[in-house]
């Protein structure tokens, strides 16, 4: 069975964010959460030796509009003009990250390939989570 062409994007994606998660373990001995490097990033502690935490936030930021740039097409984003729920929906984000010590990128892809139960639990909360806000908001 062949692999379906629309699913290409997301394999090559998932590699290279796979793969960024194993260069940035394998030479600086840290987790890609970005959670955790955006926290370090905002309390303004950041020191010369720690500017990659700075250059990994600019890669997630420049990499959509470079791949734009290189002709690849970026599907549009509809965000709720509602404020209120913005807000909310981040401080519950910022909250949820704190209480479960990491977010997705650091529990689902660097937790999992290192077996950790913590974040094995926390992946699956954070699934379940989701599945369920989807069936009550029917979106």
């Amino acid at each position: 069975m062949l692999m379906d062409v629309h699913a290409l994007p997301s394999l090559l994606g998932g590699a290279l964010i796979g793969s960024a998660a194993v260069i940035l373990m394998l030479t600086l001995g840290r987790i890609a959460g970005v959670s955790g490097i955006t926290a370090t990033l905002l309390s303004g502690s950041v020191d010369r030796q720690q500017l990659w935490r700075l250059a990994f936030i600019l890669g997630l930021i420049t990499g959509p509009l470079l791949y734009s740039l290189l002709g690849g097409a970026i599907p549009a984003i509809t965000l709720t003009p509602d404020l209120f729920y913005l807000v909310v929906g981040g401080l519950l984000v910022g909250f949820g990250s704190s209480l479960g010590s990491g977010c997705a990128s650091g529990h689902g892809v660097c937790g999992l390939a290192r077996l950790s139960l913590r974040s094995i639990i926390a992946t699956l909360l954070f699934v379940l989570t989701a599945m369920l806000t989807v069936y009550f908001t029917g979106k």
